[in-house]
Order: C-alpha cells, then sequence, then structure tokens
C-alpha cells in the first residue's frame, strides 16, 4: 500500500489551541507522531515516556502526550508521540482506530469502518 497525507486538526485537549495540518497516514505506526514545536505551540505537555521500536529495529524511548484529533468532522482525544522538529506528521493506528476510520487503499483515502466488538 502506498502512503498518501490526510487533512487533520490538532487542539489542546481544552480546544482553546489549535492547528489544521497535512499528516502522512501511517497504519504501520502505533501512535500519532508530531513535531514537537507544534506540540508545544499547542500547550502539550509530556505525560510520559513510551518504548518504540523504529522501523530499522531500533528501540527507543520517546516522550508522549494528549491532544484531541479531527479528522472529517469526526473528534477524538488521543495519545501522540513528540517528534523531531524536522519529523514529519504521521496519522498512527491508535487515532485511526479512535476515530473508526479505515484505510482505503486502492483510493487513497480514509473511510468510517465498525470497529469490531467482541
Amino acid at each position: 500500500m502506498g502512503t498518501f497525507s490526510w487533512p487533520l486538526r490538532i487542539s489542546s485537549v481544552d480546544g482553546q489551541r489549535s492547528q489544521d495540518i497535512e499528516a502522512m497516514v501511517d497504519t504501520g505506526a502505533t501512535y500519532t507522531t508530531l513535531p514537537t514545536p507544534l506540540l508545544r505551540a499547542l500547550g502539550v505537555a509530556p505525560l510520559g515516556k513510551r518504548r518504540l521500536l523504529l522501523a530499522d529495529g531500533r528501540r527507543i524511548e520517546m516522550d508522549y502526550g494528549e491532544v484531541r484529533a479531527t479528522v472529517d468532522g469526526e473528534a477524538v482525544t488521543t495519545l501522540v508521540v513528540f517528534g523531531a522538529d524536522d519529523a514529519p506528521a504521521l496519522i498512527g493506528a491508535y487515532t485511526l482506530e479512535g476515530l473508526a476510520l479505515a484505510v482505503d487503499p486502492v483510493e487513497q483515502r480514509l473511510v468510517p469502518t465498525h470497529l469490531i466488538m467482541y
């Protein structure tokens, strides 16, 4: 599946600050990753650290925080990782599932989906 970008609104949890961005959809990533300067500008503070495995096999720890993510009018509070200053914005699986969105790889778009509940 190729990658594609999608409009994403990131807001502070209290809704006081927000930023509209284009983010790459990355279902291989657990968490949404955003550049640290963007998160700081929104007033997002780290809540702690998460251990993460990178595509090249390295294991690292990164700060994570909480934001409100809005895609196509649907919003959810989600965890995000504080990326490098020049890191691309990535929408990860945790956020996509929270928004009940699936990837349509043929049309390269996000679509509403039913979530599995057993």
